[in-house]
Formats: C-alpha cells, structure tokens, sequence
C-alpha cells in the first residue's frame, strides 16, 4: 500500500517543497489476535498532527502519521466477534486497554498502557505492522497511522457505525468532534442555561461551540484571532464575538460578561491563549485547556488569586470521553442536525497532496481537510 511516512520533524515550510511527509509504497502485515485491518475511507488533517511535523510534539522515527478518521472493516484477527469485514468504524486515538487503573475507573482516554504503546510507537499489543520495502519496521502513530490506504488496529481503537452516515462526516468525529463536544459535556459539564466561552475557533473548537449551542448556552463567546473564523462562529450560534490580537480584549470581554466569563474553553494549544482563557475567566469560574501546546510549555498564574477568586483549571483530552458511549452520543446529535459537522470541511484532497494540505493548514486558513487516501 501507499503511506505517508515522516522520517524527520521540523522540516521548513513550505512542506510541499522540504516534503515532510514521503509518499512511499510499504508492507502492512495483517491483524493479529484482538485487532482489525481496516481500509481508511478518510482521515482529518489535524493540527496534533501539524504540531507532530513541526517537531513541536516528539514521535519515534520514521512514523506514519494520522490519528482522526473512519473506514471500512476488511480483515478480522483472531478472537475478533463483534466485528466482520463491509462493518463501518471510527477510529479512536487513545488505544484503551479496559483493564489499568484509569480504565476500570471510566477513563480510557487516559489509559496506562495506551499512552506506553504510544511513546514506544506500536499497537496496543506492542506489535508494529508496518515496514518499509527494505524490511525497516515503521512507528504507529496514536495505534493508528491513517495517512495510508489501510490501517491494522486494536478492536478497542475502533467504534462500529451506522453505515449511512458519509464516512467523511464521520472522520472528523475521531478527534475534533470527541475533543471539542467533550470538553463541553463531559470535562466542563456544561448545563442549559450557562455561560461559555471558546477561546481558538478550529476544528476543536468549533465543536466546541457547536456542543454549547446544542446544550443550551445562554450565552457564547468566541475568540480568535481571524475574522472569518468569528463570522463563521455567529453563523453558526456564538451569541459575542471578540478579536484575540485587540490589545484591550480581555476588558471587552470582561466588560461584556459583568466580570468574566463562567466557563473558558481553550482549544488553540499555546499558551497565549490559554493566558487569555484564564485572564476572562469570572471569580468562581473554570477553564477547560483541550488544546495541546508545545511539549515542555509552561503556563503560570498567580496562586493567590487562584485561591481567592476560587478558579479551576482543568485539562481535557480527548475530551474525557468513554468513545463506545460518547461517539454514538454524538453522532445521534449530528444526525438530528445539533452537531453540523459537515460544515467544518474545507475539502478533500488525495495522499499526494498531502503536504499541500499541512501547509494550508499551517497558514490557518482552514478548519478541516479531509484525506482520501484511496481516491
């Protein structure tokens, strides 16, 4: 099969010029005991993954990339009985192995033995499937590696859908919408009639504001620092608009919100923004921060106001979802037209223009592009 394999971060932009991800053909072994081999319908160009090319996020090399996608089941491995091949799945980027202590407490999306495999490259099973012609072995991203034509993951990276539900629809549900949405419903536990803010208007965060309209915000507040993106976010329910880059912002929006804001959701991932998030934030208040900065970032606040002012700061990832409970939840809502997921898609583009993609990306002028690797 084809692959777009990363054999070293922080390669310059233009990446369709430095070729930060090479188009190689590879060997992809099948299933193993416990896992799938799935053909990957589509894939969201993410920016965990830009972050990833920039070097900002360390990942064993080389390593196929890809975390968020949907496709379709071809292969079973051994002791696989709920599954069978023409099944439908997302793929979770969390592989969760049901039985560490984070698991058994309801916490998957920050299993023990998942975030190993991770950091060490391989499935759950400590497998690598992928190999380069010469027989090099090749590093899973996430347990999952989608930007390729196929995938072998873990059954528990995989939730079975409805199969009338646009495969490039359901991609974006493996990360942005489970991030977003579930930062909203599950981390902040947003209720009808709350005040909310998103700070970082993209693929997340629209997600975010979309659940908050969904859950009956009172009022939202988006901030960002593009235009177009605060025009897109009042089409779609923010209730206040603010500019991230206006030096007064934070008194805008206190001003606004009589003394801040009750919940804060960040999801830009840097720590200007999350400064801002926590800077808006009202007496009493929370922020949720879902978005990932560079690794070894610091944020600082003053702790006697933290204690004062009775603040919390939370973090989010993969929006505290349990993926078997939530991406059926939130695909019911996308159905009765409460997430309008297929709003966010800034178009489609093969595994050839993949690093075209990174640098529209980059250049922030898109909320989701959506891979098809077999097209």
């Amino acid at each position: 099969m084809q692959a777009a394999i990363m054999f070293e971060q922080g390669k310059p932009r233009p990446y369709a010029t430095s070729n930060a991800l090479v188009i190689e053909e590879v060997e992809l072994e099948g299933p193993g005991p416990g896992e799938i081999l799935i053909e990957v319908a589509a894939a969201g160009l993410c920016h965990s993954d830009l972050s990833a090319i920039e070097g900002i996020r360390p990942r064993p090399l080389p390593v196929v990339i890809g975390h968020e996608g949907a496709g379709i089941v071809r292969e079973v491995g051994q002791g696989i009985t709920d599954l069978k091949p023409g099944d439908h799945v997302i793929t979770v980027f969390v592989a969760s192995c049901g039985s560490c202590r984070n698991c058994v407490r309801g916490r998957p999306n920050i299993c023990l033995a998942g975030g190993a495999a991770r950091a060490a490259g391989t499935l759950l099973s400590g497998a690598k499937r992928i190999s380069r012609l010469n027989g090099e072995k090749i590093n899973h991203g996430s347990g999952l590696s989608l930007f390729a034509q196929y995938a072998v993951v873990g059954r528990r990276s995989a939730v079975k859908i409805d199969p009338s539900i646009p495969l490039e629809d359901a991609a974006i549900f493996g990360c942005a919408v489970m991030t977003g949405a579930g930062a909203v419903l599950n981390t902040a536990g947003m209720r009808a009639g709350d005040t909310i803010a998103v700070v970082g208007l993209g693929g997340v965060g629209m997600n975010a504001l979309f659940a908050a309209v969904a859950g009956g915000a009172e009022r939202i507040i988006a901030i960002d620092t593009s235009e177009q993106k605060l025009g897109l976010a009042r089409q779609w329910g923010a209730t206040d608009t603010f500019l991230a880059t206006d030096k007064d912002v934070v008194e805008q929006v206190k001003a606004a919100t009589d003394g801040g804001v009750d919940t804060v959701i960040e999801t830009a991932g840097n720590i200007k923004a999350m400064e801002l998030a926590y800077a808006v934030t009202a007496r009493g208040g929370r922020v949720v921060s879902a978005g990932l900065p560079a690794q070894g970032a610091n944020f600082s606040y003053m702790h006697a106001g933290l204690v004062s002012d009775e603040k919390s700061i939370l973090g989010s990832y993969m929006g505290s979802c349990i993926a078997e409970r939530d991406i059926p939840r939130f695909l019911g809502m996308y159905q009765r037209g409460k997430l309008p997921v297929g709003s966010l898609k800034s178009g489609f583009l093969p595994l050839s223009e993949i690093n075209a993609g990174f640098d529209r990306l980059a250049e922030g002028n898109v909320l989701r592009q959506v891979l098809r690797p077999n097209m």
